[in-house]
């Protein structure tokens, strides 16, 4: 665990509480978009947000949205406020304030914790690391602002960070890591938080039956390992965790993730480098788990959702996921574990889908990645 008072002295920005923004009336966006189970239209709920990255409804229905360059946004009616006692964040390239959930039993007073994931500057500025800390929302911003979880290796910063956080049903808390993106193979070291998934507590804490555990060669915190850079994770009913992830030139997956797998990072994969025609590994090997779907082209995943609502009957149970360079928004069909079938909801319509994220009410929203981002919510359209 990280050491509260070093953490307080050296790792919190006091910025004040920045005016409030014009508020912005709902806007429509597409009045009717058909397909195969269910039409729904966009409506813009606010704008000029500076390359959001995730967003988490409050149970009062205002909407927490982090922006990459470190500043929490406080969406309330079309009206943003940006809330002090921020985390100071190591915003570049990839880096900054990242994701941000509640508490599982957020609204029963003493778990009204909110989670944010951020890439933490080190002393001097020239590395940073994944990193998770945990507030309370006070009137005039954060407050009991406490260290959760620190990645065990700093790197040069800019890449590949992950740092997606999900729920399991047993209240425990998952969060993804990128491999950091200079030396891959950091992936397939489970003594390196590096390219893995996590597994802890509420509080940070290692938990029984992780499966490295008591193992001396690897973190006890390690779930799954050999993953690149996962950037959308969400959490079945029955615990079943799944997760899209970054390739490199296409081979872009959505994976199944269970303990102590393999995911084969970078020694198995399906992609390309940048620099041109070369394959980066194999394609599958003995003892490394396979991708339950591998996304057409270039699809850059980020945000993913699973549809558990009385708003869109027709897609309870299915996975939305989210694509940044692609701009698409894509329903995923499921069959236990498997994936029957993929249908393309939005192409451009919002641009760079950053989230995706079903509210507390039912409707389904988006953020777009873009310096004058803005907060999104499809809704079922009914003859």
């Amino acid at each position: 665990m990280l050491n509260p008072v070093s953490y307080l002295r050296t790792g919190l920005v006091a910025a004040a509480l920045c005016l409030a923004m014009p508020v912005l009336a709902e806007k429509v966006i597409e009045k009717n978009i058909a397909n195969q189970q269910q039409a729904f239209r966009i409506v813009q709920l606010a704008e000029n947000l500076h390359h959001p990255w995730a967003v988490a409804q409050l149970p009062d229905g205002r909407f927490l949205v982090t922006e990459r360059r470190g500043r929490l946004a406080l969406i309330d009616n079309g009206k943003t406020t940006y809330l002090e006692g921020v985390p100071e964040v190591s915003a570049k390239g990839q880096g900054g304030l990242l994701d941000v959930v509640l508490h599982p039993k957020f609204g029963d007073g003493a778990n009204d914790w909110i989670y944010l994931t951020y890439s933490k500057p080190s002393a001097n500025g020239a590395e940073s690391a994944s990193a998770v800390v945990r507030a309370k929302l006070g009137e005039q911003g954060l407050t009991d602002v406490q260290p959760v979880f620190e990645q065990d290796r700093y790197s040069a910063p800019g890449r590949h960070y992950g740092s997606r956080l999900a729920w399991l049903p047993d209240g425990t808390l998952l969060m993804s890591i990128g491999d950091r993106g200079i030396v891959r193979e950091r992936a397939q070291d489970i003594s390196d938080h590096a390219g893995s998934v996590l597994r802890m507590s509420d509080t940070g804490a290692p938990v029984k039956g992780n499966p490295f555990a008591g193992d001396k060669r690897g973190h006890d915190e390690i779930y799954s390992y050999g993953n690149r850079n996962i950037q959308g994770m969400t959490v079945t009913a029955d615990g079943h965790i799944w997760a899209s992830e970054h390739g490199a030139r296409t081979g872009d997956e959505l994976n199944l993730i269970e303990p102590g797998v393999n995911y084969g990072w970078p020694t198995v994969s399906k992609s390309f480098e940048y620099s041109g025609e070369a394959a980066i590994g194999v394609p599958s090997a003995p003892g490394v788990r396979d991708a339950v779907l591998i996304f057409d082209g270039r699809f850059a995943p980020s945000g993913l959702a699973l549809v558990k609502s009385e708003r869109f009957p027709a897609w309870n149970g299915n996975l939305l996921a989210g694509g940044l360079g692609s701009e698409k928004l894509v329903r995923v069909v499921l069959d236990g574990d498997k994936v029957t079938g993929t249908e393309t909801l939005l192409e451009g319509q919002v641009g760079r889908i950053r989230d995706v994220r079903q509210g507390k009410d039912g409707y389904l929203y988006l953020l777009n990645d873009t310096n004058d981002g803005g907060l999104y919510r499809l809704e079922p359209v009914v003859d």
